[in-house]
């Protein structure tokens, strides 16, 4: 095997890097990678069976959860969370984290875990979903191997300011089954098509919107800013993944609360979290000063 050494910012050596390319299923795969593959297949095969219990109605319930889903996720779990963008009150930070658990994307702990490992080692060999490893690899099959992660990052020691509160560590512990009596209510309230069109049509478009963002947004789209990565801005699909596909806008400022930067670049999550702030709900709301902004741009 060809392993390389690498260092942190200190200059201290890490664990060696896997250098060769990474099986996808014949692996061993551990509980955790079996229950996130049973969440994502469930998801879709409810999905696929959506036309055969299709009701209208059904079918908004299944977008309207889309939306929801995708804006507290992009709301707490990325820009609250993860880059500490702005500071809500703690009532409203701990309402949109736990609406999030329902996009099936994972706990508070987990998912802000992970990202900041992608911001720290975005394109390398450490990165958690690398796009060098392949489209299928930093869309989706990432998720499903919880090993890997660990042996290119390290532990959950970039989380400590949400270990330290009991709330994330209650959500960690009980994700199974928030999201069990969630999907149990939608069955009693409106059977099989509200379970197939609202969880698994819902479910399907919140995943791939923000696997696409990890996948795409690294191979497609235009550069604004001269960052030290592929990250790129993908105009089309702004409206759909809530303002994250101005990628490359955000991998240049990172902390920024706001990533459509122009007025023409749609940013739903930003428009929430302006209403937030007009209502005095969202504090010390981070955005990119003309310093920061000349550093980045190109050479004309």
């Amino acid at each position: 095997m060809d392993d390389t050494t690498k260092e942190d910012g200190s200059g201290s050596s890490r664990k060696p890097v896997r250098k060769e390319k990474r099986s996808y299923i014949f692996r061993k795969w551990t509980w955790i990678d079996v229950m996130k593959a049973s969440s994502v297949g469930t998801v879709h095969l409810l999905c696929v069976l959506a036309p055969f219990n299709f009701k209208w109605e059904a079918l908004l319930f299944g977008v309207i959860l889309a939306i929801m889903s995708a804006l507290s996720i992009t709301f707490s779990y990325h820009r609250n969370l993860a880059h500490r963008s702005f500071k809500p009150p703690k009532w409203l930070e701990y309402s949109f984290a736990y609406s999030a658990l329902f996009a099936l994307q994972g706990h508070p702990i987990d998912w802000v875990s992970t990202h900041r490992f992608h911001h720290q080692f975005t394109d390398s060999d450490r990165d958690p979903h690398s796009p060098i490893e392949g489209f299928w690899f930093s869309h989706v099959f990432w998720i499903f191997d919880s090993s890997y992660i660990r042996e290119k990052c390290g532990g959950r020691d970039n989380v400590m300011d949400l270990k330290q509160q009991w709330f994330y560590r209650f959500l960690r512990n009980t994700i199974g089954l928030h999201i069990m009596t969630f999907w149990t209510l939608v069955y009693l309230w409106g059977g099989l098509p509200y379970l197939t069109c609202g969880v698994g049509v819902g479910g399907t478009i919140t995943y791939h919107g923000t696997g696409i963002v990890n996948s795409a947004c690294h191979i497609l789209g235009s550069r604004a800013w001269n960052t030290k990565d592929t990250s790129r801005n993908i105009w089309w699909l702004g409206p759909f993944t809530m303002g994250e596909s101005w990628h490359n806008n955000h991998h240049a400022f990172e902390t920024s609360a706001r990533y459509g930067l122009e007025w023409y670049q749609v940013d739903l999550t930003w428009y929430l979290i302006s209403f937030f702030q007009a209502l005095g709900l969202a504090t010390d709301v981070k955005l990119p000063s003309e310093t920061q902004k000349r550093k980045l741009a190109f050479a004309r």
